[in-house]
């Protein structure tokens, strides 16, 4: 005897849990990213009807509303008047928006900071030799003449070292890191006011600079990886040796002394 194949909307409705959590719409808001993450809400995919979606969630609409107005303003759902709730062609917005709240709402400390972008700048860079073009190379390069007029003004290279690294990550041809450097530039911009005060920062980090530039304007991926890499390690440990000086120096006490 063959079993009737079930639609995409039953098989969706079938595989929806009633919701036991206290907060009932954030439980089916994850439910409904666990679909999409596996793969059983696909994208452009129209979801069951509020009614139905109530019953099988065991929720009331109030908390389903709320679940699907939150999904629809980070960009998982589209909810259009009359045609209702479906699935999100692009993700692009919804992974924006993720990452660039976690930097607002979350603390980075400098040295973080500087690990991802590495990891992240180190891939720009490698991309960036291979296929930056000539206009790519006249920017990267125009950049490197305005740091070097810069090198005696703090502000002014920061600006400049950050339009550097934004540029270079285009210039890479990989639009998803150049969204990643653009959405940390707020980030980036406050990382780099305290790296750029360390003693020497300027034209240590001038010349690290124009090791990267060269590389990118000879095509050789693997120079231009490591000497980003080896610009933004030497950042850190710049930061890391100024902090350690301002770290208050304490003093032992005499033995034999009374504490009061």
């Amino acid at each position: 005897m063959k079993t009737r194949a079930l639609s995409p909307g039953l098989e969706i409705q079938a595989r929806i849990r009633p919701v036991t959590k206290i907060s009932i719409s954030e439980a089916i808001a994850q439910q409904i990213m666990d679909l999409i993450a596996n793969g059983e809400l696909k994208p452009g995919q129209r979801l069951p009807s509020e009614r139905e979606l109530c019953k099988d969630f065991g929720a009331g609409r109030s908390s389903l509303r709320e679940a699907l107005r939150c999904l629809s303003i980070m960009g998982v759902l589209n909810a259009r008047v009359g045609e209702g709730t479906s699935v999100a062609l692009d993700g692009e917005k919804f992974l924006g928006k993720i990452v660039e709240w976690r930097l607002i709402t979350e603390k980075h400390d400098i040295e973080n900071l500087l690990e991802v972008r590495i990891a992240l700048e180190g891939v720009a860079a490698a991309k960036a030799a291979a296929f930056a073009g000539e206009q790519d190379i006249a920017l990267i390069d125009a950049l490197i003449g305005r740091m070097k007029e810069a090198v005696d003004d703090a502000k002014r290279f920061a600006a400049l070292d950050l339009e550097f690294h934004v540029a270079l990550a285009k210039a890479s041809g990989n639009a998803l890191l150049f969204d990643l450097v653009s959405m940390i530039r707020g980030q980036l911009a406050r990382g780099l006011s305290k790296v750029l005060h360390v003693p020497d920062a300027l034209p240590l980090s001038l010349k690290e600079h124009i090791a990267i530039a060269e590389a990118i304007r000879r095509g050789n991926s693997a120079a231009a990886q490591k000497a980003m890499q080896a610009h933004l390690g030497d950042a850190l440990k710049r930061y890391d040796d100024a902090m350690e000086k301002q770290m208050p120096v304490r003093r032992s006490a005499p033995r034999g002394a009374k504490s009061r």
